[in-house]
C-alpha cells in the first residue's frame, strides 16, 4: 500500500522528531554525505560537453523523483514510520514559518558568516558537519530571502505559468528553452539577475548558503523543496493527461544534443529505470 508524503507545516510533533532523527542517523553512518555526491557528480551543466541528467534537461524531474526515492527508503530503513515531507513555498514564505523552526531544520543563519546556528542541523549541535562540498566551510549556512539583494520566493501564480504549459519539455532541452513545463519550474529563464530564476531556481537562492550549487544536498531543506517539485510534476500530469516526458526518442547524431539528453525509454544514470518508469509512481507514495 503506499505511504503518505505530507505537507511540513502538518506534521506531528512525533513526526518532525522521527523524520529528523532519521537524517541525523544517515549523516552519523556516513550515508548522507553519499547522496551529496551523487547530487555533484550528476549536476553537469549544459554549457559543458557529455550527458546531463539531474539538471538543465527533461530529465530533471524523473532524476529527482528517484534521488527522493533513494533517500526515503534510506530514512525507512532508519524508522519504517518516516517520509520525506514537503515545503509549500507558495504558502510557508516567511523565515521564521515551517520549516525554519528549531524542531525540525533550524533557522536562518548568523548575520556574520550565516552560520546556522538553531535547530538539530546547526554546527554546534555537533550532528551536522559539512564534510563534502564546493567550499570547505564545515557548517550548514542559510542567507533566507538574501539580505544584501532582497529575493522573494515564487507565488502560487509563478507556479501556475509552469503547470499551465501543456508541453513537457521542447527542443534544444537544456536551460535555454523558453517553453515548456519542466523549464519552466526547474526555472532557467532569459537575462540575467533575480528575475531571471523562476520556481525551483529562485527556491535555491531564496533559501542561500548551502542550497546554492551543486552540493544544495548538504540542507535538509533540499529534500522538503524537491518533494515539492515532485508533486507539482503529478499534478501537472493529472492535468494534461494526453502530455508525456519528453524527448520521446533519443536526438539524432545530426542534432546538437545527441547523446547529452535522456529520451523516455531510456535509463536515467546512476540508475535502471527510465523515465517512462518513473511517471507513476502512485503504488509507492502519495501526496496529502
Amino acid at each position: 500500500m503506499a505511504y503518505v508524503r505530507k505537507n511540513a507545516g502538518r506534521l506531528t510533533a512525533s513526526e518532525r522528531r522521527r523524520f529528523v532523527n532519521a537524517l541525523l542517523e544517515l549523516k552519523r553512518r556516513g550515508e548522507y554525505d553519499e547522496f551529496v555526491r551523487m547530487h555533484l557528480a550528476y549536476y553537469t551543466p549544459d554549457g559543458e560537453t557529455g550527458l546531463r541528467t539531474a539538471h538543465m534537461a527533461p530529465s530533471f524531474l524523473p532524476w529527482h523523483r528517484r534521488f527522493l526515492l533513494e533517500l526515503e527508503r534510506a530514512l525507512r530503513r532508519v524508522d519504517s514510520s518516516v517520509t520525506v515531507p514537503y515545503w509549500d513555498w507558495t504558502r510557508d514564505r516567511t523565515m521564521t514559518s515551517v520549516p525554519w523552526t528549531k524542531d525540525l531544520l533550524g533557522g536562518n543563519g548568523r548575520r556574520s558568516d550565516r552560520r546556522v546556528t538553531t535547530g538539530p542541523f546547526a554546527y554546534a549541535a555537533g550532528h551536522w558537519t559539512i564534510k563534502v562540498g564546493i567550499t570547505d566551510g564545515a557548517f550548514l549556512t542559510r542567507d533566507l530571502g538574501r539580505a544584501a539583494a532582497p529575493l522573494q520566493l515564487p507565488t502560487r501564480h509563478d507556479l501556475q505559468w509552469a503547470l499551465a504549459d501543456p508541453l513537457y519539455d521542447a527542443w534544444p532541452w537544456d536551460s535555454t528553452v523558453t517553453k515548456g513545463f519542466r523549464n519552466k519550474l526547474e526555472g532557467w529563464g532569459t537575462g540575467s539577475g533575480s528575475a531571471s530564476w523562476h520556481n525551483h531556481n529562485r527556491v535555491h537562492r531564496w533559501v542561500g548558503g548551502a542550497m546554492l550549487g551543486g552540493a544544495s544536498v548538504n540542507d535538509p531543506v533540499f529534500w522538503l523543496h524537491h518533494a515539492f517539485l515532485d508533486l507539482q510534476w503529478q499534478r501537472w500530469q493529472r492535468a494534461h493527461r494526453e502530455h508525456r516526458y519528453l524527448p520521446a526518442a533519443p536526438p539524432g547524431h545530426a542534432d546538437a544534443q545527441h547523446g547529452r539528453v535522456v529520451a523516455r525509454h531510456e535509463k536515467l544514470p546512476p540508475w535502471d529505470e527510465t523515465p517512462d518508469q518513473l511517471e507513476d509512481l502512485s503504488r509507492t507514495y502519495r501526496y496529502a
